[in-house]
């Protein structure tokens, strides 16, 4: 789904995730090599299901299951964790920075059933501190996400 296609309300929180990541546009276009959309600077997106479910609203609870990768040249390499190896959804509210940026941004645009790639740059995801020894600084992260629940 294109960006621009979205009410007003989602764009305008989408704007704002990204003004807290220090981007001042947005874009939602494809990558020809690969199929992948951008959806902010740093955050690249596939859907392998759309979904046809409600869409998340800022502010409230969100359910998923994920598996995140360190990026190896572009595909998943190690994978340090998984919603689903552990078999229980992850459940965050969206929009008040309880994730990641890319999180935030890239699940506010998803609707349930829907099933989504997202691929961060380290600016989208944990920067130059990393995340507790298992994700080293600078690291760029791909994550698999399923929308379960909204609200």
């Amino acid at each position: 789904m294109s960006v621009a296609a979205l009410p007003g309300e989602r764009q305008a929180f989408i704007l704002i995730s990204l003004y807290r990541t220090g981007t001042t546009s947005m874009t939602d276009h494809a990558d020809p090599t690969d199929g992948f959309l951008t959806l902010a600077p740093g955050l690249r997106y596939k859907d392998d299901a759309v979904g046809e479910g409600a869409s998340p609203i800022k502010g409230k609870p969100v359910q998923v299951h994920y598996t995140g990768w360190l990026d190896d040249n572009g595909v998943p390499g190690k994978k340090f964790d998984s919603s689903r190896d552990r078999g229980s959804p992850f459940v965050f509210t969206l929009g008040v920075q309880q994730v990641i940026a890319g999180w935030d941004v890239g699940v506010a645009t998803m609707k349930i059933g829907g099933r989504r790639r997202l691929i961060l740059a380290p600016e989208m995801g944990y920067g130059a501190r990393g995340a507790g020894g298992v994700i080293p600084p600078h690291a760029t992260l791909i994550f698999d996400v399923e929308l379960l629940g909204v609200g």
